[in-house]
Order: C-alpha cells, then sequence, then structure tokens
C-alpha cells in the first residue's frame, strides 16, 4: 500500500498537497506528518488535491479531523479538492462535508 504525496509552494502564501494511493492505517502517518505542519504555520491556505485518492479509511478520515483542528487554531485555511465519487461519499455518510472545505477543482480553490 502506497501513498504519494507532493507539495507545493504558492506565491499567496498557499501551499497545495497533492496525494496519491490509498490512504489507510498504514499511510495515515506519512499523510499526517505531511499535513499537519503546514496547517500550524499561521495565515497560509492548504489545499489538498485528493484527485490521485483511490481509497481512504476511517484512520484518514482522522487525519483530516485534526487538520482541520489545527487549522482552526492557528488561523489556517484547510480545502479539500479533487475527491472522487467514493472518497466523497464517505465523507458525505460521516457528515465531514458539513464542516469541512470540500470543492471540485483546484481553480475554486484559490
Amino acid at each position: 500500500m502506497n501513498l504519494d504525496i507532493r507539495t507545493e509552494e504558492e506565491k499567496d502564501n498557499s501551499n497545495i498537497l497533492y496525494v496519491g494511493g490509498e490512504i489507510d492505517a498504514y499511510t495515515a502517518p506519512q499523510l499526517r506528518e505531511a499535513l499537519l505542519p503546514l496547517t500550524e504555520k499561521d495565515g497560509t491556505n492548504v489545499v489538498v488535491d485528493l484527485s490521485g485518492v483511490d481509497y481512504i479509511d476511517s484512520t484518514g478520515l482522522g487525519i483530516f479531523i485534526g487538520a482541520l483542528k489545527s487549522s482552526n487554531s492557528n488561523n489556517t485555511t484547510l480545502k479539500l479538492i479533487g475527491l472522487n465519487s467514493r472518497v466523497k461519499r464517505l465523507f458525505s455518510i460521516t457528515g465531514l462535508d458539513e464542516v469541512m472545505d470540500i470543492d471540485e477543482e483546484r481553480e475554486e480553490a484559490k
């Protein structure tokens, strides 16, 4: 089970985290290490592009909940983009789509 993560820093104080693969109990720590520090930078906009994610389990959802709490505490914004229908449905079933900023495309995220 692999997880590919790449971060791009934008000029407008934004960071885009590109994630690909499966987010589960084995790969979630890797995501946490990449995502949480970005949400701790005061005033930063963090965009997570999940268009390459095929699968996410409850451990992965927990990482996003932690990232949301961190962003709220550190005056940063967190936005998820590019969710496929399966991943989007999981966020919907759990109600996370009601508390998290989720958009379809990157252009909307800026």
